[in-house]
């Protein structure tokens, strides 16, 4: 078991210490340093393969019989599995010795590798902040926003970036309240600096602050000099209009079961089979089954070698709730350890000793139950987790094996025939599809109720309101109330903790009864895309852990069941992923490798505008309900507002099949005046909180279908300019504007521009479009499309036409004196010289200075065409290879001019 970097450097201080070992007391061990220390090295940090290290004792006598050795150990302790965990800091001479002695000395938490590394990264840490410190930083800022959220309080939101990333850079916000106030009016505070996979992102607050007065402009200012003010906007606008009179809603009063949730969109389906279909999703589920089990023995302290298990072949429901298995002492000497079946009913005869004493061990009662034909036809048996099996079995009277599942009768063991409810008056591909899919997480509750109350207003409102019967007409909509009906029926009715499906990939020593909350596999991180196997963050391959990502890529028949959606329907050009409970609004990348933070590709400029823009307008609904606003700082890429979540479906979507994917995390952490805090609703907030949530974030994926249908009927082509945002004497620097979120491609070698064309990207994170800097003046050809596939002015870019946008960038460079200089070593006898020669290429006198080691000369008023010259002797034998410089002084166009040039110059030898 490997260690963190962040318990490792924890520990690595210890590292660095000599052992506090009580030699006379713990005479078995070595001294960590049994050859004699050079005296110039004594004050050498080199600790002879100490480490800080793990040891498992059975009980607290164990951890007094260390310390009274007098081991050196660490401030921790916590129960394990067979006893109790201290770490202990040990030479290998000791770790030895206390092992030879009967300890549990396991691995390495830290060692002297981490020593080094710490204070390498020490070192490079203070040599950043040495040079950071020598200028002054540049703030880049991100973005300033106030919004209001939940009884019309008021809340500000800062982002800025700085150049000097180190972590003694402090910034500074300061605002005011209103126009025409003094700048520091509404308040100040520290910002905090936001790293993440160890790299720096930006500063920010921790959450919005609240505010009273709504600020127009905010300055950021740096302990290393840098400032910024920029202006405050405010985040999602106005309120949207209310729905017609005649708008029905609210379709949901308690929490459903997948079954039921699957039962209501079936109702639905033969309620308007005009405008919707059932489509059978064509992979069935596990079921809500799973094995029958039994335990024999406690399973911790000095019983853990006589514990083990059993577990049915067939599925409790399909009979092996049916089974039992006693363990009966036979009440005689020396008899042999067997077993006999009667139907479904297992004795295990264990063996006696002459004394009539039980002698059969854990093991071998095993080895007799997977042994024998009947019993093994019925039930495999094996030894719990990390247990030996040399521990002797106690007798037990027949236990029932049992599945533990505790959901009513309605709920089918069987496996879980997925329904995906489509909505449309053309459900035949020629409209834009969009895919809503809801509860791939088993706990999240409200979300299967967001897709059920979502579809209720789609079909009832169809021939009530006209803007729903547009959205119907014009759209091909996919509705998965629940993609994990299993582990969500689970979640109801066993374990509401419940995050992934109920599929047990694990091993025997993951597979005892206890560990029955922990199997099942994360479906979001189930994907092939940027997923753990390819080595990216945020998955699990334990299978017992919450992120387990399965035994490989779309392993698991409920996400080759998303797959395949989006497949047989490619009209599907938008998907909506809804989780909960954090008050987000993300889309891809989703994932990165730890390791420099290496993310997916980031998705194109215009792209990201549009994930930009298309928020605005999907956030504006969701505040609609009751004024809950998410967050500016929970809105963006997963990867930079939540964190890396290895192999889920919005990036299978996006990098697979172009899909506009996003992802909701319905609910808000609601700021408490009382209190000045924010309070997290949690996965299954009382159903009044639910209720609330299901309801604003249907009016979401309203939105979000309202942003397809206007995709669908997009027709506008974009408009673009050039824009130049500096100019120096040497240089422009332009970029373009676009009135919609579109691409730009372009040319500056006069060409044609194409889709092959250079595309405008990002400048960074939030900083908006990239600049582009030339060095002459440049004809710049360009176009812009936008993601719909209009193109500015109508124009080809696999054509021939010429109708793409032109314009000249100019820079003019400032007058130069031309010299044309050259430079030489020579031999003249067995002295060596520097011969330097510069020829006046301009139009007026210019006087030129020649520059050596050796000596230097001017000559005034050399005439154009003519030259200044001069042999430098070096009054040596040799000349080593070396540069000269050459200064012009002229007057061009009235202003006096000054030109630097420098030559090089061979070596000579001259001996």
């Amino acid at each position: 078991m490997s260690s963190s970097p962040r318990r490792a450097r924890r520990y690595a201080a210890a590292l660095a210490l000599p052992l506090a070992i009580t030699l006379n007391a713990l005479p078995a061990l070595a001294d960590p340093s049994p050859d004699p220390v050079p005296p110039d090295r004594a004050s050498s940090t080199a600790q002879n393969g100490v480490a800080l290290m793990r040891v498992v004792v059975a009980d607290q006598s164990g951890v007094d019989k260390l310390l009274a050795l007098g081991v050196d150990l660490a401030e921790y302790s916590k129960p394990v599995d067979g006893g109790i965990e201290v770490h202990a800091v040990l030479s290998p001479e000791e770790a030895r010795s206390l092992r030879d002695q009967g300890f549990d000395v396991r691995d390495a938490i830290s060692d002297q590798s981490d020593y080094t590394a710490n204070l390498a990264e020490r070192r490079q840490a203070l040599a950043a902040a040495s040079a950071d410190a020598a200028e002054t930083d540049t703030l880049t800022p991100l973005r300033a926003e106030w919004f209001t959220s939940l009884d019309n309080q008021r809340f500000l939101s800062v982002e800025v970036k700085t150049s000097a990333t180190d972590a003694q850079t402090v910034l500074t916000a300061t605002w005011d309240s209103g126009p025409g106030t003094a700048p520091d009016s509404g308040g100040s505070t520290t910002m905090s600096r936001f790293t993440d996979a160890g790299q720096y992102m930006y500063h920010r607050f921790n959450s919005p602050l609240p505010i009273t007065e709504t600020p127009t402009q905010v300055t950021i200012t740096s302990s290393r000099g840098g400032s910024v003010t920029v202006p405050v906007t405010k985040w999602l606008g106005e309120p949207r209009e209310a729905p017609s009179k005649h708008y029905v809603q609210d379709f949901v009063d308690h929490y459903m079961d997948p079954t039921e949730v699957t039962g209501r969109i079936v109702a639905l389906a033969k309620q308007f089979p005009n405008i919707s279909e059932i489509v059978d999703l064509p992979n069935k589920t596990n079921g809500y089954r799973r094995q029958a089990q039994a335990q024999f023995g406690t399973g911790s302290g000095s019983a853990l070698a006589s514990t083990f298990y059993v577990t049915s072949k067939a599925y409790g429901s399909e009979g092996g709730n049916d089974v039992s298995v006693a363990l009966a002492n036979p009440g005689t000497a020396s008899a042999p350890l067997s077993v006999a079946v009667n139907g479904k009913d297992v004795v295990v005869n264990l063996a006696t000793d002459a004394s009539g004493a039980v002698t059969s061990t854990a093991t071998q009662v095993v080895a007799a139950l997977n042994g024998d034909s009947a019993a093994s036809a019925l039930l495999t048996a094996a030894l719990y987790r990390t247990s030996t099996g040399a521990g002797v079995v106690a007798a037990a009277p027949a236990a029932k094996l049992t599945d533990n599942l505790k959901a009513p009768a309605t709920v089918s063991r069987q496996p879980f025939q997925m329904k995906a409810l489509r909505i449309g008056k053309s459900r035949d591909g020629s409209k834009t599809g969009v895919f809503l899919y809801c509860q791939e997480h088993a706990r999240e509750w409200v979300t299967p109720l967001t897709c059920v109350e979502t579809a209720e207003r789609l079909l009832r409102n169809y021939a009530l309101d006209a803007d729903t019967k547009k959205l119907v007409n014009n759209l091909d909509i996919f509705i998965v109330p629940t993609m994990n009906p299993d582990g969500a029926h689970y979640s109801m009715y066993d374990y509401n903790m419940q995050r992934k499906n109920m599929v047990n990939y694990c091993a025997a020593d993951g597979s005892d009864p206890a560990r029955r909350n922990s199997w099942g596999v994360d479906l979001n991180r189930n994907f092939s895309v940027g997923s753990v196997f390819d080595g990216y963050n945020g998955g699990s391959t334990t299978c017992t852990g919450e992120t387990f990502s399965g035994p490989s890529e779309l392993s698991e028949p409920e996400t080759r069941n998303e797959v395949w959606l989006t497949e047989k329907f490619p009209n599907i050009k938008f998907a909506m992923n809804t989780h909960s409970y954090g008050g987000y609004f993300m889309w891809p990348p989703g994932a990165y490798k730890t390791a420099g933070r290496e993310t997916l590709p980031r998705p194109d400029l215009g792209t990201e505008e549009y994930f930009w823009n298309a928020s605005t307008h999907i956030l504006s609904a969701v505040q609609g309900w009751r004024g809950t606003a998410i967050w500016p700082g929970r809105t963006g890429p997963v990867i930079d507002v939540l964190y890396s979540a290895a192999g889920n479906s919005a990036d299978e979507f996006w990098y697979n099949k172009g899909i506009i994917g996003w992802d909701f995390e319905v609910g808000a952490d609601v700021y408490d005046p009382a209190t000045n805090r924010y309070n997290a609703v949690g996965f299954q907030p009382p159903f009044d909180e639910g209720h609330e949530e299901a309801m604003e974030f249907s009016n979401g994926q309203i939105g979000i279908l309202e942003v397809a249908q206007m995709y669908q009927k997009d027709k506008q082509k974009p408009e673009s300019k050039l824009v130049v945002t500096d100019r120096t004497d040497t240089s422009a620097t332009f970029t373009f504007s676009v009135d919609e979120p579109a691409n730009v491609y372009y040319t500056l070698d006069g060409s044609r521009p194409t889709l092959s064309s250079p595309k405008l990207t990002s400048s960074g994170m939030r900083e908006g479009a990239a600049k582009i800097t030339v060095d002459k003046t440049t004809e710049v050809h360009w176009f812009a499309m936008d993601l719909a596939g209009n193109v500015e002015k109508n124009y080809k870019p696999d054509g021939n036409g010429k109708n793409y946008n032109t314009e000249t960038v100019t820079v003019d460079k400032a007058p130069v004196v031309p010299l044309t200089v050259t430079a030489s070593s020579r031999c003249t006898g067995t002295l060596a010289y520097v011969a330097v020669t510069a020829v006046n290429a301009g139009d007026a006198p210019a006087t030129i200075e020649l520059n050596t080691p050796f000596g230097k000369k001017t000559v005034a008023d050399v005439a154009p065409g003519k030259q200044a010259y001069q042999s430098f002797n070096t009054r040596a034998g040799q000349v080593d290879a070396g540069t000269v410089t050459v200064k012009a002084t002229a007057t061009i166009g009235g202003k006096q001019i000054i030109s630097s040039y420098d030559a090089a110059h061979g070596a000579s030898s001259c001996g």
